[in-house]
């Protein structure tokens, strides 16, 4: 079943999502899941080396995140508004602040990561480039942004689960086509 969405006129059309917002989305998923990866391996392992280029592999996919965000958000902006699903007023209004807390967050987690590499007097790297810096090297700037960072992380977290959680529950339950609306290839 293919999601459907209500006109002006009261007319049920079916939903479909652009092909590049639909890639953007699952290449977003997939350097999330590098990104947390990198982080959650790093902790783990010994060797100076070996972390090191876990936490640069961690940079660079986080600063690869911000990249996409910002495409996925110009995209967003040029296509106008999308065509919702038909939803009752009080699921559209939390699927509405939970994509855009998603954004805020999918931007503030790797700018407070580039502002902490830093504060703590490294400088950041994306593809041989190396890039300005947000703020001045400071120890207790770095241990706050730290903080923030894995705060933010946790909470990005669970609106990743609250996101899956939905996306399940309109497939399985609803069975509305919601989530193949937003499948990468193939038919929907």
């Amino acid at each position: 079943m293919t999601p459907t969405s209500e006109d002006a006129t009261g007319v049920v059309t079916e939903v479909h999502r652009p092909r590049g917002l639909r890639w953007l989305h699952w290449i977003t998923v997939a350097c999330l899941v590098a990104v947390a990866a990198l982080a959650l391996v790093r902790d783990q392992v010994a060797g100076r080396l070996v972390r090191q280029w876990l936490l640069e592999g961690h940079r660079h996919t986080g600063l690869l995140i911000l990249l996409l965000a910002c495409l996925r958000i110009g995209l967003r902006l040029r296509l106008g508004r999308l065509p919702p699903v038909v939803h009752s007023p009080l699921v559209r209004v939390a699927s509405t602040l939970t994509h855009a807390a998603l954004y805020v967050l999918l931007l503030a987690l790797p700018l407070i990561g580039w502002a902490l590499s830093d504060a703590e007097g490294k400088p950041v790297h994306l593809f041989g480039w190396t890039l300005p810096a947000l703020v001045a090297d400071d120890e207790d700037l770095a241990d706050q942004l730290l903080a923030w960072h894995q705060n933010i992380a946790w909470a990005l977290l669970a609106l990743v689960l609250l996101h899956i959680g939905a996306a399940l529950w309109h497939h399985f339950v609803k069975r509305d086509g919601v989530l193949r609306s937003m499948w990468p290839a193939g038919k929907r």
